[in-house]
């Protein structure tokens, strides 16, 4: 059987009693065994409409013999059942089950996909970690590698550095100015250029030093706010795997990693992702795909030395550049 842990939430009518209702059915339907239940806790809304009500989170964990879509038909019935509303991105519900692991299951359909496991922005949401761990604190994220309580202790740093990451024309600058006006962050820029013709590594180490430099001897004291930054030096790495030749390649790659050893590396990153059809239209469109490919990859990937990648990571989708910033600002604003 795998092993599954069901975010649970509700900020309509009879909270309390619709959550022990909801899980009282999942664990009598077939295939399901009931093995953990959190307690519940009150929090905030994030994102949709404004003067929500605050909601009742908890999360659950059980065991099943049902495969991931079927699970998450299963979920969706009871939600059914106790007449949940799904009229309204984000909006108010009488219960929210959410499918948040599958045991080590990854399934990434992309944006708008009906399964998306892991969750996409279970790492950054507070109110999901927190009764998570009360009940599974060593359960793993199979694409972090990282336990539900590692990823809590991350966001609960007493200063967050959040980098907003994306190939150019993702609007990198734009979302995390925006991020860090809306949550009031520290904002910081740096010129992410990568010289993609240039086989010189006096040209690539240029482009390092200019967008490390900002952080070069930044204090970064207790605050609730943390930081926002538009960049992330793994990507100029990433780059450079695919423009440069070997030789110029270890070279830089060591001047790469002092870099990154030289600043306080990000501890969430917000990844903007543009569809294939944004991509198609571009004259640089093909290499922008696979660079995009390859450094979500790198993001997902903890074990590269040269480039450390944020323990938590969601990628919104950055197509409409109005909804990828309402999407990054909620990320960050789950985290407090």
């Amino acid at each position: 059987m795998a092993r599954c842990l069901i975010g649970c939430g509700s900020n309509q009518g009879a909270r309390r009693e619709q959550l022990d209702r909801a899980i009282e059915l999942l664990g009598t339907m077939p295939g399901i065994r009931l093995e953990a239940v959190s307690r519940h806790r009150e929090t905030r809304p994030i994102g949709g409409p404004p003067d929500q009500a605050p909601f009742l989170n908890g999360a659950c964990l059980i065991d099943t013999d049902l495969a991931p879509h079927d699970l998450l038909g299963l979920l969706a019935a009871v939600e059914n059942t106790l007449h949940r509303d799904r009229s309204e991105r984000w909006g108010p519900r009488t219960v929210d089950l959410d499918l948040l692991l599958y045991d080590d299951t990854v399934i990434d359909d992309g944006d708008g996909a009906p399964l998306t496991v892991p969750h996409p922005r279970m790492t950054t949401r507070r109110f999901v970690l927190e009764p998570a761990v009360e009940i599974a604190p060593d359960l793993r994220h199979p694409l972090s590698g990282l336990t539900l309580r590692d990823l809590l202790d991350n966001i609960s740093r007493p200063h967050l550095h959040v980098a907003v990451v994306g190939v150019a024309g993702a609007g990198a600058p734009a979302v995390a100015e925006a991020v860090a006006d809306a949550t009031l962050a520290r904002h910081l820029h740096a010129e992410m250029t990568i010289p993609w013709e240039i086989a010189d590594v006096a040209a690539w180490e240029a482009a390092l030093a200019a967008a490390a430099g900002p952080q070069v001897d930044l204090e970064w004291p207790p605050d609730p706010h943390g930081t926002v930054s538009d960049h992330w030096l793994g990507e100029l790495i990433v780059a450079a795997e695919e423009a440069l030749a070997p030789e110029a390649l270890r070279r830089f790659a060591a001047l790469h990693e002092a870099a990154t050893a030289a600043v306080m590396p990000a501890h969430v990153a917000v990844f903007l992702r543009l569809s294939p059809g944004a991509l198609a239209g571009r004259p640089d469109g093909a290499r922008l795909a696979r660079h995009q490919d390859r450094l979500l990859a790198r993001l997902r990937c903890r074990a590269r030395a040269a480039a450390v990648a944020p323990p938590s990571v969601v990628v919104v989708a950055a197509d409409d550049p109005s909804r990828a910033v309402d999407e990054a600002i909620a990320a960050v604003e789950a985290t407090a």
